[in-house]
């Protein structure tokens, strides 16, 4: 069992950043894929960034060169840094776990591979 929980979220203008944290419970943190994914109002939940157990990333085109996404296995956080943040990156934004490896980059873009998720962080960006 993993429960995550979500910090960081906040009003801020477009160009800025924020820096959003999930804390993991539990002592096998570091055998879970990690992802971050963001639902507006009235749009479906949707992809954002993925780290696996490993380290490797990958990130949703429309956040690709303005989102990195970390994590610190030794503090069971993943840590997902937002730059040049733009009005339609506002929505609430939530870190999920999956046990599952998967082989390639692919499944862990999809909602349905994850098994733990958070109860979401609110990301406003004003124009």
């Amino acid at each position: 069992q993993v429960q995550l929980e979500e910090s960081g979220g906040d009003l801020v203008q477009a160009g800025g950043s924020l820096k959003l944290s999930c804390a993991a419970s539990g002592r096998t943190f570091s055998t879970y894929g990690m992802g971050w994914f963001r639902q507006a109002p009235g749009k479906e939940r949707e992809f954002v960034a993925t780290i696996n157990r490993i380290g490797i990333t990958y990130y949703a085109d429309s956040v690709k060169g303005r989102f990195t996404i970390s994590r610190d296995n030794a503090k069971n956080t993943v840590s997902l840094q937002m730059n040049s943040l733009k009005p339609e990156d506002t929505a609430v934004y939530s870190c999920a776990a999956t046990a599952y490896h998967c082989s390639g980059y692919g499944c862990y873009t999809q909602k349905g591979t994850y098994d733990y998720w958070g109860q979401g962080t609110q990301v406003t960006v004003s124009s």
